[in-house]
C-alpha cells in the first residue's frame, strides 16, 4: 500500500489517564509507516480524572499530538465531531481511547478507503462485550443504518477512516445531539468495511450503560428520521379500525341479543386505547424535546483550552 501524504487521528478522551500513554506509543510506531505527515487530536470530553493533564504532557512530548479540552462532558459523538472539524489533513481516522481498537489495524482502514470509499469502518471479528450489550448494540445499529440507508447493519463502528472533506456536508450543523455516522451520510453513500481484531478492555469499564444505549437509539429515531411519527399514525389508524369493529360488535350484540358486553370488556378497551394515545403522545413529545434543544441555542460543544499547535517542521 502506498504511503499517505496526510493523516489525522481523532480520539475522544474520557476517563482514560491510564490508557493514553500506551495508545500514543503504539500510534508512534504505526503512523510513520502509513503517512508522511500526521497528527493525533486528543479531545478531552470533560474527563473527571487527570486525563487532560496527561494530554498536555503528551502534547509536549510529541510534536504531532494536539489536545483540545472541552468545557464539560458533551458526549462521545460531540467530541469526535469537534476533532474532525479540527483535523488538518486529508484523511481522518477515529478510534476509542480504551485500547480496544488496535492502532496496528489502521492500515486496513486506509487500504479500504483507497478502494474508492469515503468512509471505511473497522468491524470487530468478534464482539467483545456482554451478550446484552452486543444485542442492544445491534438494535442501535439497525436504527442508524436505516437512517443512513446503509444496508449492512453490523458494519458500523467508532473505529473508522474517512475523507476529511466530508465535513463540508455538515459544516453548518449545530445542536446538542450528534451522531457523526448519520452526518457522514449527508455527504456520501460510499461506505465500506473491513474486519479487524478488537480486544476486551483491560483498564476501567465501558461508559455505555443500558440507559445510554437506549438514549442513543431513541436519539437516532427522533432526531434524524420521521419514522416514529409515521409509525404512530399507522398504529392510530389500525386502532381506529379496531374501535370501529368493536362498535359494530356492540351494536349487533345489543340488537340481536338485547344486551351489551360487561364492564371488564369495556375497561379493557379503554386501557388499550389509552395506552395507544399515550404512546403516540410520547413520540410527539420526544420530537418536541429535540426541537426545544435545537431552538434553545445549546452548543454542540464548547472548547475551554487547546494545546500549542506545532508547525509541520517541528513535527518532523
Amino acid at each position: 500500500m502506498a504511503s499517505l501524504m496526510n493523516c489525522s487521528v481523532v480520539i475522544p478522551v474520557y476517563h482514560s489517564e491510564q490508557t493514553l500513554d500506551p495508545l500514543i506509543e503504539r500510534l508512534a510506531k504505526v503512523l510513520p509507516n502509513i503517512a508522511e505527515t500526521y497528527e493525533v487530536v486528543l479531545v478531552n470530553d470533560g474527563s473527571p480524572d487527570n486525563s487532560w493533564a496527561v494530554v498536555e504532557r503528551l502534547a509536549e512530548k510529541y510534536a504531532w499530538v494536539r489536545g483540545i479540552n472541552l468545557m464539560r462532558n458533551y458526549g462521545q459523538h460531540n467530541a469526535v465531531l469537534c476533532g474532525i472539524r479540527a483535523a488538518r489533513y486529508e484523511i481522518t481516522v477515529t478510534l476509542d481511547d480504551d485500547l480496544q481498537h488496535p492502532p496496528e489495524e489502521i492500515p486496513l482502514l486506509i487500504a479500504k478507503l483507497n478502494e474508492g470509499f469515503d468512509v471505511a469502518y473497522g468491524v470487530p471479528k468478534k464482539l467483545p462485550h456482554s451478550w446484552w450489550r452486543n444485542a442492544f448494540s445491534v438494535i442501535t445499529k439497525y436504527a442508524i443504518s436505516y437512517v443512513m440507508n446503509f444496508k449492512t447493519v453490523r458494519e458500523i463502528s467508532s473505529f473508522r477512516a474517512l475523507r476529511t472533506s466530508l465535513r463540508d456536508a455538515f459544516v453548518t450543523y449545530t445542536g446538542p445531539d450528534v451522531l457523526v455516522d448519520v452526518l457522514f451520510s449527508w455527504g456520501t453513500t460510499r461506505f465500506g468495511s473491513v474486519e479487524v481484531d478488537e480486544v476486551s478492555r483491560t483498564v476501567g469499564h465501558s461508559n455505555y450503560t443500558f440507559g445510554k444505549l437506549a438514549r442513543v437509539a431513541l436519539l437516532v429515531l427522533t432526531s434524524y428520521t420521521t419514522l416514529p411519527l409515521r409509525l404512530a399514525s399507522v398504529i392510530g389508524f389500525v386502532f381506529t379500525l379496531f374501535g370501529f369493529g368493536v362498535l359494530v360488535y356492540v351494536l349487533v350484540t345489543y340488537f340481536w341479543a338485547g344486551s351489551i358486553p360487561g364492564f371488564s370488556f369495556q375497561a379493557s378497551l379503554i386501557a388499550i386505547f389509552s395506552g395507544v394515545q399515550l404512546f403516540a403522545l410520547g413520540i410527539i413529545g420526544e420530537y418536541l424535546a429535540r426541537l426545544f434543544d435545537r431552538t434553545t441555542g445549546r452548543p454542540t460543544y464548547a472548547i475551554a483550552k487547546t494545546t500549542r499547535n506545532r508547525s509541520a517542521e517541528e513535527q518532523k
